[in-house]
């Protein structure tokens, strides 16, 4: 990091500035009550400006859980809800998502970005502090901030307590009561050896098996409290699990286990044997991966790079789906977290690094320079393939798991969704979480945000609608025809997360459907004749920054939190990567290079675009100065931002982000 970044970014912060004003359109988690700054005088606030497709707001809502429950009496955090999609400005999904990942602060639905744009924010997650007498005190970009936040809170602690404006005591949080239901937001289904079904019951923390049937229940997995012990089905403990794979018999014998579970929020794979009713931890140490930590490896100084070995010496990053390929007898992971796909070893128990560069976005090509953003659901083509759905660029890709290429079926880029059936250059989704492949060889999409099941045909190259009025589907699953009178009727279903198919041909089966927000399972028939659908093709509604084509200069500040020093021990400990969509928006200085400064030019010749930057930074603890001692904590400071810009002939030659400004 250059000087002149670590002056401005001091200097910018030692004139006192209020903090604005919460608005929004109305409160949660608060009994009803509305509040504004001076109801929170005397109180260090803590505003996180999430939303809720995404995974590295997720992460924070993790990272923030010790804080709350630490500083429970001086610390009240603020979950600003900033959406990206459209389906997350509506009241009933924030209110879901709330509930779904158990939120125990307050929220401020701000569906129209004000408050947002009065903190100038610029990607999800950001973070902002505010001291007991309302002033702006810090402001921070993406996740791993959890002890730099402990710094700054506890420095306000001592300061205030010291001044007399520090009021300690319960703070305004109300929680709403929890819905006594069977399931709970459940996520991801699939069929046991047996013909049972095994739901993945994320909210309750457990697994239920059900008989085929999906109505009654055989048994649960787990003590359904958050946690992540191993041993029996009674005492083991996940956190928020998703995906299963099951394992074919011969494989199964060697591993020791018959199912590989994605323990999403433990960020680990977990091996169950449905026999002894044990479960093991098999992949993952427990912690998360951080892109470019020195530690994401036991034992290992430097990055993580194209790992292959252990897993259970590889941090991990929340698996969020996993499918045995039989033609490499590996198991595939969609690794949200970090915006990849990697391969488990259930025999040997090593891990690899598939395909992506962890990187967030959409770019088709090998393994190594391909992108991805969220994968979040696979299934296997029949020519052994993997589908994947990438939810955050709204796209379905096809990957070789052999090589790791990938290509894209339908999708555009990160800020381009919609509702749109035709054909697949043209065709729009809207956050997809799951994709099945179904016995025609067609496949159908969990069309998450637009609740609905779509359909892509291959011999027409066009995207159809199967189902619609449904709420947050994730996953897809066919089952054999019902009997008479046991079909539902689709425009009644809520949230189908998972569905199966074991029939003939489509327009005889049926879909099983994980209804999330509905806690429940439902059938639902596949139409003979399915709808076509174009409610047209949309972009994310944030605000665009203008910028001035030619030459700009790009900088990220970055502040070293107190007690820490950057770790300088092999180079420059800064870093800085530029690209853009459309490529042709950067004519000179995109690519990757140590610091946090960059001069690029804008191609003049377009209107707008996306710039994508990714910084990161990384610190130990010690003394400015001084040596960093040898058993010293290390964090890094990595945020990935994706800017709308509109370029305009007067407007500024310059773009200035934190990483983190204190």
């Amino acid at each position: 990091m250059n000087a002149s970044s670590q002056e401005s970014s001091s200097s910018a912060h030692q004139v006192k500035v209020r903090a604005p004003e919460l608005i929004g359109r109305r409160w949660m988690n608060s009994g009803g009550k509305e509040l504004s700054l001076a109801d929170l005088r005397g109180k260090v606030i803590l505003l996180d400006f999430w939303t809720f497709c995404c995974i590295n707001c997720l992460h924070v809502l993790d990272e923030l859980r010790p804080l709350e429950e630490k500083y429970s009496k001086e610390l009240v955090i603020i979950g600003v809800h900033s959406p990206k999609f459209e389906f997350e400005r509506t009241v009933e999904a924030v209110d879901q998502a709330v509930e779904r990942y158990q939120v125990e602060h307050l929220v401020l639905d701000d569906p129209d970005l004000v408050t947002w744009q009065a903190y100038t924010a610029r990607a999800w997650p950001t973070l902002a502090v505010i001291d007991p007498e309302g002033y702006l005190v810090a402001t921070l970009s993406g996740e791993g901030h959890g002890a730099g936040l402990g710094e700054i809170i506890e420095g306000l602690i001592v300061e205030h307590s010291a001044k007399g404006t520090l009021h300690s005591g319960d703070g305004p949080y109300v929680p709403p009561p929890a819905p006594e239901t069977e399931l709970f937001y459940p996520g991801k289904v699939t069929a046991l050896p047996s013909g049972n079904l095994l739901v993945a019951d994320s909210g309750h923390h457990s697994l239920v098996e059900y008989d085929s049937s999906g109505q009654t229940i055989i048994r649960r997995i787990g003590t359904g409290e958050r946690g992540a012990d191993d041993g029996d089905f009674s005492q083991a403990s996940f956190s928020e699990p998703g995906g299963i794979a099951v394992l074919p018999d011969d494989v199964a014998t060697k591993a020791g286990y018959h199912l590989v579970l994605a323990d999403t929020v433990n960020h680990t794979l977990r091996g169950i044997n449905l026999e002894t009713e044990a479960v093991t931890t098999i992949a993952g140490t427990g912690a998360q991966h951080m892109v470019g930590a020195i530690d994401n490896v036991v034992g290992a100084h430097g990055e993580l790079g194209r790992y292959d070995g252990p897993g259970l010496d590889v941090k991990l990053s929340s698996p969020w789906d996993v499918l045995f390929v039989p033609s490499t007898a590996e198991v595939v992971v969609a690794m949200a977290g970090n915006h990849t796909i990697w391969s488990f070893n259930p025999e040997t128990g090593s891990i690899r690094l598939l395909s992506g560069t962890m990187n967030e976005g959409l770019a088709d090509g090998d393994a190594e320079n391909a992108w991805f953003a969220q994968t979040s659901g696979l299934d296997l083509s029949s020519d052994g393939d993997v589908f994947i759905a990438d939810s955050e660029t709204s796209a379905i890709r096809r990957l070789d798991p052999s090589t790791g290429a990938v290509s894209t079926l339908i999708g555009e880029g990160l800020f381009d969704f919609g509702f749109r059936d035709g054909p697949a250059a043209e065709a729009r989704l809207q956050h997809p979480l799951g994709v099945r492949s179904l016995p025609d060889g067609s496949i159908a999409i969990a069309d998450t945000y637009n609740g609905a099941i779509r359909r892509y045909d291959f011999t027409t190259n066009e995207v159809s609608t199967l189902a619609r009025g449904l709420r947050e589907p994730s996953d897809i699953f066919v089952l054999e025809p019902a009997a008479p009178g046991e079909t539902a009727d689709p425009g009644e279903a809520a949230d189908p997360s998972a569905v199966g198919v074991d029939a003939a041909n489509v327009s005889e089966a049926e879909l099983l459907i994980v209804e999330s927000a509905a806690h429940a399972l439902t059938r639902v028939k596949l139409p003979k004749d399915a709808q076509r659908v174009d409610e047209g093709a949309l972009t994310s509604k944030r605000p665009s920054t203008e910028i001035a084509s030619g030459p700009v200069a790009v900088s990220v500040s970055f502040t070293v939190p107190a007690g820490q020093k950057l770790d300088e021990r092999w180079g420059d400990p800064t870093y800085l990567q530029v690209s853009s969509t459309p490529p042709e928006l950067i004519v000179t200085g995109s690519g990757s290079a140590e610091g946090l400064s960059r001069d690029i030019v804008i191609n003049p010749e377009l209107e707008s675009g996306v710039l994508h930057v990714t910084a990161r930074a990384a610190a130990c603890d010690g003394e400015p100065g001084g040596e960093i001692p040898l058993h010293a904590a290390c964090h890094l400071y990595q945020q990935d931002w994706g800017i709308p810009v509109d370029l305009v002939a007067d407007a500024p030659a310059e773009l200035t982000l934190d990483l983190r400004g204190a």
